[in-house]
């Protein structure tokens, strides 16, 4: 029996295009023990996926030339040989693009799709909801009253830090692209004002007017200029989780801007990168209270869902323009 997969063919200089992709067709192999077949249902697409199609050392091992792509998948099990798991059971793991893949057992959880649709397993319940809520709680430390910047707020882990600011009785700021992005995040999702960073021509003096008591928490998502203008804005004793660079991540030379050094030191300032791996002994923790959230409905999410498994090359490119609202996810 065969399957289709897709295959880092090149490694991009600069901004990924469809050369960067190949589509292959290959025999699934026979079902060891421990082992279950499976039929992939949705596929997670992520920022931090390009900085994988390097060819450098970094938190996670590059991906292979000529090798399947690797991420977040949720899937149903189409047999087993050998284990706990049987057909029809979803489960989700960090799996290849393929259409059916075949895995041990024991790199795969099994999900419970009663309360929340299965996508959410990807990002609200799945490694989006874990990043903003450590990021947030264990870096940022918010207290009642204080006010949150986020950049990429209409992204998928800006979405749900927004919301857990509000429920810490912080005041919320997102920035996002759009009119339309601001206008969800302040409608839909509670924050107290938002900036769009592409018709706003002075962002220092907009992130000035939008917190006038200053920054205490900046979640940073993007990185560059919109970075800049929050870090001139920023409180003593504040905090900054380092998340993302989305903006920087297809430049091929290394862009020259303000040091914030300074202000980190005359302001006792923490900025901090993180890995949410780094956090995985305390996942069952932060994923009861991301459950209990949703399920009291104070964490609400989005998402963009693409349908169509030969739709993926084309949502990952997508992902660096902005067109994504919450989580891009690709139905197959």
């Amino acid at each position: 029996m065969k399957t289709q997969q897709i295959v880092l063919a090149a490694r991009p200089k600069g901004m990924p295009d469809a050369d960067t992709f190949r589509f292959e067709d290959i025999e699934i192999p026979d079902l060891q023990q421990g082992e279950v077949l499976l039929k992939g249902l949705y596929y997670s697409v992520d920022p931090y996926m390009r900085g994988r199609m390097n060819d450098k050392k970094s938190y996670s091992a590059p991906f292979e030339i000529d090798k399947p792509i690797f991420g977040g998948v949720v899937a149903e099990v189409e047999d087993a040989n050998g284990t706990d798991l049987e057909k029809g059971d979803l489960v989700t793991g960090m799996l290849p693009w393929s259409k059916k893949i075949v895995s041990a057992e024991k790199k795969l959880k099994k999900i419970d799709a009663s309360f929340a649709p299965p996508s959410y397993y990807l990002s609200i319940l799945g490694m989006t909801g874990l990043t903003a809520y450590f990021g947030l709680i264990h870096i940022g430390k918010p207290k009642d009253g204080e006010t949150v910047v986020v950049s990429g707020a209409a992204g998928a882990v800006g979405i749900v830090v927004g919301q857990i600011a509000k429920i810490h009785g912080c005041r919320v700021i997102g920035i996002a692209g759009s009119d339309e992005k601001i206008e969800m995040l302040k409608g839909k999702f509670g924050f107290d004002g938002g900036i769009n960073y592409k018709t706003t021509p002075d962002m220092k003096k907009a992130i000035a007017k939008a917190c006038p008591d200053g920054v205490d928490i900046y979640f940073d998502n993007v990185g560059g200029e919109v970075s800049d203008a929050v870090i001139s804005n920023i409180n003593f004793h504040a905090r900054i989780p380092l998340c993302g660079q989305i903006s920087l991540y297809n430049d091929t030379e290394i862009p020259t801007g303000p040091r914030v050094q300074p202000t980190m030191v005359t302001h006792s300032v923490l900025m901090q990168g993180f890995i949410v791996s780094k956090y995985s002994d305390q996942f069952p923790e932060g994923m009861a209270q991301l459950e209990e959230w949703v399920k009291e409905e104070k964490l609400k999410f989005t998402e963009t869902i693409i349908e169509g498994f030969d739709q993926l090359p084309e949502a990952m490119l997508s992902l660096f323009s902005g067109g994504n609202t919450g989580k891009m996810v690709v139905k197959a």
